[in-house]
């Protein structure tokens, strides 16, 4: 889909299957990501209630989540 290096095209993966589906089958890091790019608590895994937990938990991918809202969105939202 896209040429984005692991982790980024994954999460931009995982969003798009939230976003389409309400669920998916990847890693709660990967989820965790994915719901915060979407900016969709909903898309917390449910063992992730506190979003504060679920932020603090992605650790160096936080920037993954800040790189990909700031210029990858149109990957997700497009069609």
């Amino acid at each position: 889909m896209n040429e984005l290096e692991y982790p980024l095209d994954k999460i931009i993966d995982v969003a798009i299957e939230l976003k389409t589906y309400g669920s998916t089958a990847a890693s709660t890091s990967e989820q965790i990501a994915a719901a915060f790019v979407l900016n969709e608590q909903k898309y917390l895994p449910e063992s992730y209630p506190v979003m504060i937990e679920a932020w603090e938990r992605l650790n160096k991918w936080q920037t993954h989540v800040r790189l990909i809202r700031d210029n990858y969105m149109h990957l997700i939202n497009q069609g």
